[in-house]
């Protein structure tokens, strides 16, 4: 069922989720999954990558997840795991959209709401005398100070999580600007980097390859078209996979996202409910496969 079909309007779904907020996690996960994916959710004994993500999503309480997947404070986590020097340079934390001094920004500039996860969420400026403010305002205003506890996913790492807007550097390919830079997404395991998701094109037609950690192209395909051709291999790899592994060894599980420029490693995200659990690879034993390596924590920690 293509729900997106039926309920067009992004802001539609989300008011009705909202609106279904008494429903426990667990009912709303299992109709969602059944919706999205076409199958039943097992969250007694999840074998799947997707199904142990749902699982993650109701059963994991780490309090260190809600600072990882804000925007602004994640960066203090980064610090604190001794790697600032590959944080991307900040221009500026505000309380809201309203609150961004535009005129003393530079020509370029990555804009982002600090606690939403998605490229809904994310406004790449190349440009500043071309950006339309009024536009930008619309899409990235907000009126709760805090998240609110029953969000569409029921990601629980968001919840309770204050409001805000960083602007950062906009980070450039200088081989072909207009591509924008690859984004290598490392999957992690208890501190183990296993799979490396690499998406390039962003702009100009994303495509999206999997390789496991020597490089070797594993040849899925998910929710985007993979490559036409074989993505180079990033020159410091090694290193990327040393800080993924620093960054996620406090959790059962968490994508690190990565950049490489010009030969230095930058720090992108970590996310933990990739996808929100729902996706279809092909093949489809992949998502068994990455669920083999998701070893399941005892429940409520923290």
């Amino acid at each position: 069922m293509d729900y997106k079909k039926i309920i067009k309007n992004r802001k539609t779904r989300f008011l009705i989720l909202k609106l279904l907020g008494f429903v426990p996690d667990s009912i709303i996960l299992k109709l969602q999954y059944r919706i999205k994916l076409g199958r039943s959710l097992n969250l007694k004994h999840p074998k799947r990558f997707t199904e142990k993500l749902q699982w993650y999503k109701i059963n994991y309480r780490n309090p260190v997840m809600h600072k990882c997947v804000d925007k602004y404070g994640v960066r203090k986590y980064v610090e604190s795991k001794g790697l600032g020097d590959i944080l991307v340079k900040l221009y500026g934390h505000y309380k809201t959209i309203n609150d961004v001094p535009f005129s003393s920004l530079p020509n370029s500039f990555v804009i982002k709401t600090t606690h939403g996860g998605g490229g809904l969420n994310v406004v790449v400026v190349p440009d500043k005398s071309k950006l339309d403010t009024h536009e930008l305002k619309q899409k990235l205003s907000f009126s709760e100070d805090r998240v609110d506890n029953n969000g569409g996913g029921r990601e629980w790492a968001y919840y309770g999580l204050r409001t805000g807007i960083v602007v950062e550097q906009l980070l450039v390919n200088s081989q072909n600007p207009e591509a924008g830079v690859n984004d290598y997404k490392i999957f992690c395991y208890n501190g183990h980097a296993k799979y490396i998701i690499v998406d390039v094109d962003r702009y100009i037609g994303h495509k999206r390859n999997f390789y496991d950690r020597e490089w070797n192209n594993l040849h899925i395909t998910s929710d985007c078209p993979a490559s036409d051709r074989e993505i180079e291999k990033p020159e410091r790899l090694e290193e990327m996979l040393r800080i993924a592994e620093k960054l996620s060894e406090d959790f059962p599980y968490v994508r690190v996202d990565l950049y490489c420029v010009d030969g230095k490693v930058y720090f992108g995200e970590l996310t933990f409910y990739p996808w929100s659990g729902y996706v279809q690879f092909t093949p489809d034993k992949f998502d068994f496969e990455l669920g083999k390596q998701f070893q399941l924590p005892n429940k409520n920690k923290g």
